[in-house]
């Protein structure tokens, strides 16, 4: 029996996580001033009917400013998800479905990047490569695979022994095809909470790294810039820090409660 508070989590985190979207779409063809324009003259207003949210120590519209992190905060939040489910993909359906030294050899590598923290990981990577949008965007891909390879694993193990799988083998269908048409259509039940929740951990993450300073680079920004940047005025200027920290939460928590309704729906855990 399915569980009532599962429809009242997808919709609580459908509405969260649609205010964040629809302020990311809007960001792409308008916001109400220019994000990088600096007017000395305004620098640390307060929230006024000329500027909603305030501006920062430039005279930056800081609404403005918050609108066009999203871009980036959301860009790199599913630009690295695509990497990591595309590599756990190619990765974790082969191991779970050949087994044998496919599946070790796969695993040891997987096991070996889970070893280590992956903020740390991610931080190091970045740190090689240089602070950049994209590298962050790999480097989190890449901290993530093993997650994605093992749910895929997992599924795929399962999925093999099931008598469609069996009969399409005894027939000659070969292993690529069944793993692309059989099993991969299959996995959609599991992968789909785990990207969700994957979205707001690599969130979490690339928001840590910039605010670090290794993440999005200036005069650009995502939410973690600004928090970053406003730190040194969160006494003069708390709007500089409420209002980016107020959107992260509302983008992380709708990203949570979206995963926990599929989640609990589709019988993966919880009464």
């Amino acid at each position: 029996m399915k569980n009532p508070s599962s429809k009242i989590f997808f919709i609580a985190g459908c509405i969260l996580l649609g205010i964040v979207l629809l302020i990311f779409l809007i960001s792409l063809f308008w916001t109400p001033y220019d994000p990088s324009a600096t007017d000395p003259a305004s620098k640390l207003m307060a929230p006024s009917a000329a500027h909603l949210f305030g501006t920062d120590n430039f005279g930056r519209d800081t609404l403005s400013r918050v609108m066009d992190a999203s871009k980036y905060t959301v860009f790199i939040s599913f630009a690295g998800v695509a990497i990591a489910l595309a590599l756990g993909l190619v990765t974790g359906i082969p191991a779970g479905y050949y087994g044998g030294w496919t599946d070790r050899g796969i695993m040891l590598l997987s096991n070996s990047i889970m070893c280590f923290p992956g903020i740390l990981l991610a931080l190091v990577a970045v740190a090689v490569a240089g602070p950049s949008m994209y590298n962050v965007v790999w480097a989190l891909g890449l901290v993530f695979a093993p997650t994605f390879a093992r749910v895929c694993r997992i599924g795929t193990m399962e999925l093999k022994q099931r008598d469609y799988i069996i009969h399409a083998r005894v027939m000659g269908i070969r292993s690529p095809r069944i793993m692309a048409l059989h099993i991969l259509p299959n996995l959609t039940g599991s992968l789909l909470p785990a990207t969700v929740i994957g979205l707001a951990n690599m969130t979490l993450f690339e928001s840590g790294m910039s605010y670090l300073g290794l993440g999005v680079q200036p005069p650009d920004a995502s939410f973690g810039k600004l928090l970053a940047d406003a730190q040194s005025y969160m006494t003069r200027a708390p709007w500089l820090v409420i209002f980016p920290s107020l959107m992260l939460v509302i983008y992380i928590l709708g990203l949570y409660f979206v995963s926990e309704g599929i989640r609990v729906r589709s019988g993966k855990g919880g009464n």
